[in-house]
């Protein structure tokens, strides 16, 4: 598995559709998902990019690895309340989504993976 580019006509039928359901969450997907909002500028989204690819390919298809590019997607970046990048938001199924700013460690993120997305 690799990362996916998502819009935000992707994310309104791949994620949640907040345009027609703006007061409750409902992920729209089929697993887990880990969605980075990034900058091609941003230093640190660099270097957290191929960490993501690295996760994507171990944990395959048991959760799905997002990027939204927030200089063209800023409809997604306000609604989401983006004001530093890189911002991670972790969608687990069932559960609330979270979200934490900055970049983080490879072990953090698998940290952060197995406990939000898989409950390990």
């Amino acid at each position: 598995m690799k990362t996916i580019e998502l819009t935000k006509a992707d994310f309104l039928t791949k994620v949640a559709n907040f345009e027609t359901n703006s007061t409750e969450w409902k992920y729209l997907g089929d697993r887990p998902a880990l969605i980075d909002f990034y900058a091609s500028w941003c230093g640190p989204c660099k270097t957290l990019a191929p960490i993501l690819e690295e996760l994507a390919a171990e944990y395959g298809d048991s959760i799905v690895i997002y990027k939204i590019n927030t200089e063209n997607e800023q409809d997604l970046a306000a609604a989401f309340g983006i004001r530093s990048i890189p911002s991670l938001l972790f969608v687990p199924m069932s559960d609330k989504p979270q979200m934490s700013q900055g970049a983080m460690s490879k072990n953090d993120l698998k940290q952060a993976i197995d406990s939000l997305l898989l409950n390990n």
